[in-house]
């Protein structure tokens, strides 16, 4: 039985009502059901022959009083009945436990209930007034029947109290009848005190039996562990004596220990534990605390101890109790060891996996949240400073995009390499996921001392790396906080330092930020911007702009360059060097290239044939495959020849990627679309790129225009170097930010083949281009 009988009989007797069959049915009541026909599995001889042998001892008792006939009768009825009872019965399956039970308890009432009625005739056999005597002896039958079937009964007390009840109640009208009133009074009580009797000995029965299928259970159990511990387990039993030296060693005890079972007999149990250890007293501490308990006679469970076997480290885990014999005299320990080295070993694994990096073998995020703790734990008892320093790498990304994520990992894992070789004492460098890395500084002296260990950190992340024959360049982005000035949390200190990381980015990469408190107005205004930015197309709100590009011989306008302006409901006029790197986070820019892209195209059909339009494109839309296909779109849709179409990229292209941009923009050339440098000079190897790429213009940047209009000598160098270098190689030169008429006449003598400025005119909008034309036109026909 399940939960009724743990639930009921464990704690207290099972209600009668249940036991009588008169309460709910429930999933339980099946199982008690065959726990009380049980007892009767086997019994039904028994009755047949204690029925027949009853009813022949009451025939022959009242055969000199009752007529021959109606005792014949009487006796020939009660032998139908028991043979017919007994072929009932003979062949059911009582208490099987795979059937219910229900059934057969239900027909064992009813026949209860048969030889009640039956056994209830025989006190009226001389008619409604029976003498005393003859009622007297029946009485006596029927309590001698009745105390025989509650005790072999006992289990089905409804059985037994649907045969008792009846018949104690014929005696007792019967002695009525006879003027014996006290004696039915008495027949009564002995009837109920038989019926409670059935009761209490049936729940004491099954209490019983569930106390014995307990007990079997339990043993069954603790055979078969017993039997799986000798027959597969690695483990081991061990014995002291009271002096706590081995006893009993058994061969796997032995063998564990690699020694002879003999030579370990006698031997104190930390003396085998602890090798040369046991010379010196110098324990571990795990050691030290099972000795100490077992000085106290205390009991022990799965403690891990380091053990010397053979001079080699191995880990046991123990268990043991003190034995005591019968007097409450100590004998010793007995308890169980097995050897868990391997466990330890894996379980030491996972938690280095779980608080270090796989890829680079640095502290993860939780090891260093938990050393950035300690670090502000510090700080705040010394009244000191720590700092944490955020580290994101720029032009990663375009790196695992070309040539792929295991590329990218080597490359992280060289990153990783440098970072360790400038961590000194008091310093923790680790890695929080993707390119991020970050370093806790406990006891900074200032926040210049951040700032400076930051600086060399993008100094040595910004050396090339070589990795499968490719040479790749990536910088650093850092921000950084200090502790507990810009946050007394790790979680406050950490935002902040991401705050400042945001900043440095912002700033173009390769740059150190500080956390400052504007940093959080800043940040909310950069989510909004975000969010504002990623429905600009929808709304319509980028208008392009053009700013002419002359020939500078003779100012003669040979093309346009479209730049994007952004106009918001709630931001207002939101400057390109405010959302264009916001934009490439927000991996948002190529949707936006591709508009200004047909949107230029589009607008240049509307002007002379010998003008071109230049569009900027980012590093980002370079690496997107579908690149090319939407150049072609666009020229196909709008009907712009390629010669008229430049595309300007900067060197910040190669240096994000691992060529495969090279390999686009050769596809751009090989349509006839022109390709223009631009800010050369401002990068890291300008020359190998004009090597590896066809480039039709080189675009000098504004600040060597205002050098070199200044007289500035490395200006005027660079800029003629640059004219030199593009005359060599078949390219023109457009220089940028020519404002003033020195500045014009400066380039124009340096050679400059192109100049773009607001000299020559500010960026407008395209109905002012259109205007512009229409008035160059009106006035050639004038002049004709």
């Amino acid at each position: 039985m399940k939960s009724l009988l743990t639930d009921q009989i464990v704690a207290a007797e099972i209600p009668a009502r249940t036991l009588l069959g008169l309460g709910p049915r429930d999933a339980d009541t099946g199982n008690l059901r065959q726990l009380q026909l049980a007892p009767l599995r086997g019994q039904g001889s028994l009755r047949l022959f204690m029925g027949l042998g009853m009813a022949l001892v009451a025939t022959f008792t009242m055969i000199l009083s009752v007529p021959l006939a109606i005792a014949s009768g009487w006796l020939g009825a009660g032998l139908v009945f028991s043979l017919w009872s007994y072929s009932q019965f003979r062949r059911l399956p009582l208490g099987d436990p795979k059937l219910s039970g229900i059934t057969e308890y239900r027909m064992c009432n009813r026949h209860a209930l048969y030889s009640a009625l039956f056994w209830s005739t025989p006190f009226w056999l001389h008619g409604l007034s029976p003498p005393l005597d003859h009622v007297l002896s029946m009485w006596t039958i029927a309590v001698l029947m009745m105390v025989t079937l509650a005790i072999v009964a006992h289990s089905v007390p409804m059985a037994c109290i649907l045969f008792i009840a009846p018949v104690t109640l014929s005696a007792a009208a019967a002695l009525v009848r006879a003027d014996a009133p006290q004696l039915a009074a008495v027949a009564v009580v002995a009837g109920l005190l038989l019926c409670n009797f059935c009761v209490r000995f049936a729940q004491s029965h099954i209490r019983f039996r569930h106390a014995e299928e307990t007990l079997h259970e339990k043993t069954e159990t603790v055979s078969l562990l017993l039997r799986e511990f000798e027959e597969t387990s690695a483990d081991w039993l061990w014995q002291t004596d009271n002096s706590r030296r081995l006893v009993h060693v058994s061969p796997r005890l032995a063998y564990a220990l690699g020694a002879p079972a003999d030579a370990l007999e006698g031997v104190p149990l930390l003396q085998a534990l602890s090798g040369d250890a046991w010379d010196t007293g110098l324990f571990p501490k795990s050691l030290h605390e099972m000795a100490e308990r077992m000085k106290r006679r205390e009991s022990f469970s799965n403690l891990i101890v380091p053990v010397t076997i053979g001079g080699a480290p191995r880990w046991w885990e123990l268990s043991a109790s003190p034995r005591l014999d019968e007097a409450g005299k100590f004998l010793g320990f007995r308890g169980v060891g097995s050897d868990v080295t391997e466990q330890r070993a894996t379980a030491e694994q996972i938690a280095k996996m779980a608080r270090f990096d796989n890829l680079t073998g640095l502290p993860n995020r939780l090891s260093l949240n938990e050393d950035l703790a300690r670090a502000l734990a510090h700080a705040l008892d010394a009244k000191a400073r720590c700092a944490l320093l955020i580290i994101d790498l720029d032009r990663f990304k375009a790196v695992n995009d070309t040539l792929g994520h295991p590329v990218g990992d080597k490359l992280l894992a060289q990153v990783a390499a440098r970072l360790k070789g400038l961590m000194e004492r008091g310093m923790t460098c680790g890695r929080l996921g993707g390119d991020e890395f970050a370093v806790v500084l406990h006891n900074v002296a200032s926040a210049d001392s951040a700032e400076d260990l930051a600086k060399r950190l993008i100094a040595t992340i910004s050396r090339p790396y070589v990795v499968d024959n490719h040479q790749l360049f990536v910088g650093a982005s850092i921000g950084f906080a200090i502790g507990p000035q810009d946050g007394a949390t790790v979680e406050t200190l950490t935002r902040n330092a991401d705050l400042a990381l945001y900043k440095s980015k912002d700033k173009g990469g390769n740059v150190v930020a500080g956390y400052v408190a504007s940093l959080h107005a800043q940040a909310e205004e950069r989510r909004v911007m975000e969010q504002e930015l990623r429905g600009a197309l929808e709304r319509r709100e980028f208008e392009l702009y053009y700013q002419p590009v002359v020939t500078a011989a003779d100012g003669t306008l040979n093309g346009f360059e479209a730049l994007i302006r952004w106009q918001n409901q709630k931001l207002g006029n939101v400057s390109p060097g405010r959302f264009i790197p916001l934009a490439e986070d927000a991996r948002l820019i190529s949707p936006i290239g591709e508009w200004v892209l047909r949107t230029a195209c589009h607008e240049a059909m509307k002007w002379p044939s010998n003008l071109k339009v230049a569009i900027n494109v980012s590093a980002d839309q370079l690496t997107d495959p579908n690149f090319a296909s939407v150049v072609v779109s666009a020229l196909a849709q709008s009907g712009l020849p390629p010669q008229r179409l430049e595309i300007e990229v900067t060197e910040s292209v190669f240096l994000r990627d691992g060529g495969g941009a090279a390999q686009l923009l050769d596809q751009l050339i090989g349509l006839g679309i022109r390709l223009s440098l631009d800010d050369f000079g401002t990068g890291y190897s300008s020359l190998g790129y004009l090597r590896k790429t066809q480039f039709s213009t080189i675009k000098v940047d504004r600040s060597f225009v205002v050098g070199a209009a200044k007289g500035s000598i490395e200006s005027i160098a660079i800029i003629r170097a640059v004219v030199a270098l593009a005359d060599s190689l078949g390219m023109s030169t457009t220089a940028e930010g020519a404002e003033t008429e020195l500045e014009v006449e400066t380039l124009r003598n340096m050679g400059c083949s192109n100049i773009q400025g607001y000299y020559y005119g500010r960026p407008m909008p395209a109905t002012d281009v259109r205007t512009l034309f229409r008035a160059t036109d009106s006035s050639a026909s004038a002049a004709a």
